[in-house]
């Protein structure tokens, strides 16, 4: 078993696509159960559904496996008497450890964007229409964001910006200088600013459009009237 492992891993790393997809189909089992093991022992997993939280987690257990060309995947050894399945069970508890202990309010935490109250109608007038606009603005940022990085750089966009990581940390997870992840951090940072500033353009600029075509719509009605009469 130790020696088809070995071989599958080498594929994977390789980036051969059915061996990606046969390493993380046989993997994914024992990250589940690690990460849900560790959000009931930490008593986390009533804020959210606990099935939502366990998947976004073993994504991010699997992304931390194969960053910086399978960095942490390559640490494991046979000789070193754990199985592969074990070794990645090991390395997902630490990492739910790690983000339950970085874990802080952040701007750029879809579930920071409201407050706590915010299902039960509390606060003043006005409030939950400005609080849902927000999150719908924060997602937008988010998913444009995404959208113009590649898998490393979503990783390190998660990492440096959405979970404010440490230098060190995210060093060693990537396998990156700390010269190379403030370069990253500093290139997310002005893409952040630019993306964010277009979204919040655009979103300021719909009421005034949708109030142009309310004049225009009552002056045709208004002039079909004159003609009519």
């Amino acid at each position: 078993m130790t020696d088809s492992d070995r071989r599958l891993m080498e594929q994977a790393l390789a980036r051969d696509r059915r061996a990606v997809r046969q390493l993380i189909d046989e993997l994914s089992p024992i990250v589940q159960a690690r990460v849900a093991r560790r959000l009931l022992r930490r008593g986390l997993a009533q804020s959210r559904d606990l099935r939502e939280e366990v998947k976004d987690l073993t994504q991010h257990v699997f992304v931390v496996l194969f960053a910086g060309d399978g960095r942490v995947l390559r640490q494991w050894s046979p000789e070193r008497g754990l199985s592969l399945a074990n070794f990645v069970g090991l390395v997902a508890e630490r990492e739910v450890s790690t983000v339950l202990r970085s874990r802080r309010k952040s701007p750029w935490r879809e579930e920071d964007a409201l407050p706590d109250d915010f299902d039960r109608g509390e606060g003043t007038e006005g409030e939950p229409e400005q609080l849902t606009a927000s999150r719908e603005i924060l997602r937008a940022v988010l998913a444009a964001v995404r959208a113009q990085l590649s898998d490393d750089g979503v990783a390190l966009f998660e990492w440096l910006i959405v979970d404010e990581r440490p230098i060190d940390d995210v060093c060693a997870l990537t396998g990156k200088s700390p010269d190379a992840v403030y370069a990253w951090r500093s290139r997310l940072g002005r893409l952040v600013v630019k993306v964010a500033g277009e979204i919040m353009r655009d979103a300021a600029a719909q009421p005034q459009a949708q109030e142009r075509d309310h004049e225009e719509r009552r002056g045709l009605a208004r002039g079909a009237r004159t003609d009519g009469a």
